[in-house]
């Protein structure tokens, strides 16, 4: 089978995309979409309509194609054949039209959907934009300020949205087979005379775009997308889309994709983009393990947490049942769901009808028998080991044969919690990170005796409720709280060595972290550490050097927001955060305390400590089979803690300065501060050695299995 198949019937021509499984904007698809459109052109047909076989119209681009030489005809050269046919060309979109693939539909002269269609341009979120003529297209169809937020977000819009902004012609129903509704629609394009609309001649509209239009983008991204580089260069497309002739504009735009998609910072998305593909591999398991049906969920626990996992699943509508042990905590519970979803409908994000439809799907109860025959119980109760065990002596007693049972703890130990059922096959960690309704990450945690099926069925039901599952071995802390835990010591460290939290922070946001480690702990709460160290021992809290600092802070009554004082002093009325001189006073006494003498920092010197130490201690979680691969660890960096994405990941990024010189750092830093906490993980040493990065040991890992 062709991967583009023609045929023409009556007056209209259909071409059909055919390059399983999501139409791959790929060498021979091109090549094959421009031999049609030349045999279109000299038959009876007086209208062509190109259609997507399988699921859906064109996801876009080859990415694989991004590291090769590029071959003719490009995606450009297409583009222009379709627009320069002398006869209406029409995309028929059913499923996904993104990137390359909508740059294809915005040639064509018109454009209709299926309803349950989705039209964007995410190029932004593989650090690249659109590379064909995308920028200059969109905001002459559907105007400056609609093509900003298409591109600039990468996000897709519905069918129905498109229609409103423009994007698209005509809406075609649900119930309606696409072709023929295309079909009927190219004749209406016929019988009324419309124009060949080519959207490189139409002007922009210039309505409510003020002289420092442009600016302001620029500015609001320079916070939105802080130390990004492809959204900057959208903005300055779009500028030359509206001060240039589409020649020009194209041309601009050709450089600026080639700036984007040779930069550091797109190799580092594209690398998120295949690791995501990655982790949903388990090694060791059959692809063909079959998976447990889920079609009723349970919740132990309706605080925040809970409350948040359970909107996971209603959200997808998957049944949820919300247990507490008193009517009082249930109601609350209940009316913070409720709440949630009432804050995404003002926001526009639901309607009514929808927020109604996903709180008829979550239930309460104060009775474990109500359990008896969900499919998953998630248990989300506080972090302590002996009540979590009571928990699961319970599920154990009133849960069917063959519920999974799980437990969504930060750090205990999967196993032992585990060992208290009669069924430690079906027991498996769900880490969900807070707030659990909208972080992406979702730890799988595989204890000793877990079932294939049960590993199985959770990888797949956290792509159902879409998150992105990464699977861990079981330690203190996982893949996520470990590396977690050596950070925010070097945070402390870098205090008592001279840092200030300002310093300290400002190193780590100016880098691209969503938020400092020191802010971080002041809007958690520094109390909320200091109890959690209180059930740790000696060789978990580390030395006592690593939280004197938060200790007196906490006993100085700065538990951080919550008490307008902690590492920073916050104002009252709006949360601005402001040095403190006495919390330095705190700091400078522990220093003393401890002998530490205090010198000055530079910005380098505090950034290369605390993702040094990511580093380092990810490569032991990798030497202890911990993780399965190095990208499954920048995938929970990036999307459970707030690393920058376009940075890649820690791992990544150690890769992209080199493992060699990873590893002098580590042993540099062991001589200025000891062997405590800088003693060089036994695999980065060899990777060192070999001259060898973390992605060469993730193929050898690959190929050895």
């Amino acid at each position: 089978m062709s991967v583009v198949e023609y045929e023409c019937v009556g007056d209209i021509g259909l071409l059909t995309l055919n390059n399983a499984p999501v139409n791959a904007l790929s060498h021979s698809l091109r090549s094959g979409i421009v031999d049609a459109l030349r045999m279109a052109s000299l038959d009876q047909s007086k209208a062509i309509i190109i259609v997507g076989n399988g699921a859906m119209f064109c996801a876009g681009a080859d990415i694989k194609e991004f590291s090769q030489t590029p071959q003719a005809p490009s995606l450009v050269d297409v583009t222009e054949c379709i627009e320069n046919m002398q006869k209406p060309v029409i995309a028929a979109i059913h499923g996904n039209a993104l990137g390359g693939g909508l740059e294809l539909a915005l040639a064509c002269h018109y454009r209709c959907a299926l309803a349950s269609a989705k039209l964007g341009l995410p190029e932004v979120k593989l650090g690249i934009l659109p590379g064909a003529g995308g920028t200059q297209r969109a905001p002459r169809i559907i105007g400056l300020e609609h093509a900003f937020t298409l591109i600039t977000s990468g996000n897709p819009c519905k069918a129905e949205k498109a229609l409103s902004i423009g994007l698209i012609d005509h809406l075609v129903e649900h119930d309606q087979d696409l072709v023929a509704a295309a079909q009927k629609y190219a004749q209406q394009v016929l019988n009324e005379g419309l124009p060949i609309r080519r959207s490189s001649q139409s002007p922009i509209d210039k309505q409510n775009i003020d002289s420092d239009w442009f600016d302001k983008k620029r500015a609001e991204l320079s916070k939105r997308a802080r130390g990004q580089i492809a959204p900057q260069h959208i903005v300055d497309c779009l500028e030359k889309a509206l001060n240039a002739e589409f020649v020009e504009g194209m041309q601009f735009e050709r450089e600026a994709f080639l700036n984007c998609v040779t930069s550091e910072q797109a190799k580092a998305m594209r690398h998120l983009f295949f690791a995501q593909r990655l982790a949903a591999k388990v090694k060791g398991v059959s692809p063909d393990t079959s998976k447990r049906p889920i079609k009723s969920v349970a919740i132990i626990g309706a605080g925040t947490m809970g409350g948040g996992i359970a909107m996971n699943f209603a959200n997808v509508g998957i049944p949820v049942t919300l247990l507490e042990l008193s009517a009082e905590s249930l109601t609350k519970g209940l009316q913070l769901i409720e709440k949630n979803y009432a804050i995404s409908v003002s926001k526009g994000r639901l309607s009514e009808s929808q927020k109604a439809q996903r709180l008829a799907l979550i239930s309460g109860s104060t009775s474990y028998q109500e359990l008896n025959q969900v499919d998953l119980v998630i248990e989300a109760v506080f972090e302590d080991v002996e009540i979590k065990k009571q928990v699961f002596r319970k599920l154990d007693e009133v849960c069917k044969v063959g519920a999974i049972l799980a437990t969504n703890t930060s750090y205990q130990d999967v196993d032992a919690i585990a060992q208290v059922t009669k069924r430690p096959q079906d027991v498996i960690g769900l880490h969900f990170f807070s707030p659990a309704n909208v972080m992406k990450l979702l730890e799988v945690v595989r204890g000793a005796q877990t079932a294939d099926d049960v590993i199985t069925t959770s990888m797949a039901l956290a792509t159902t409720i879409a998150k992105i599952p990464v699977l861990s071995g079981v330690c203190y802390g996982f893949i996520g709280n470990r590396l977690l835990s050596v950070y925010l010591r070097q945070s402390q460290l870098c205090l008592l060595h001279g840092a200030t939290p300002e310093q300290v922070d400002s190193a780590m946001t100016n880098w691209g972290a969503a938020m400092g480690p020191l802010a971080m702990n002041d809007l958690a709460g520094i109390d909320i550490g200091f109890k959690a160290r209180q059930g740790l021992s000696d060789d978990k809290k580390g030395s006592p050097e690593v939280y004197a600092i938060a200790d007196a802070m906490y006993h100085a009554g700065r538990l951080g927001q919550k008490t307008a004082v902690g590492y920073y002093r916050y104002d009252p009325e709006t949360r601005a955060r402001i040095n403190d001189p006495d919390a330095l006073a705190i700091i400078e006494a522990q220093s003393a305390k401890f002998g530490i003498p205090r010198n000055a920092q530079t910005e380098q010197e505090i950034l290369n400590r605390m993702i040094i130490a990511l580093v380092n201690e990810g490569a032991n979680v990798l030497h202890d089979g911990i993780a399965q691969r190095s990208s499954d660890i920048d995938l929970v960096y990036i999307f459970g803690y707030g690393f920058p994405a376009y940075r890649g990941g820690p791992m990544h990024y150690a890769d992209s300065i080199g493992t060699k010189k990873v590893f002098e750092m580590v042993c540099d830093f062991a001589s200025k501060f000891g062997n405590t906490y800088w003693t060089p993980s036994p695999l980065l040493k060899e990777l060192a050695e070999k001259n060898l990065s973390f992605s060469d040991w993730d193929a050898q890992q690959s190929n050895s299995k």
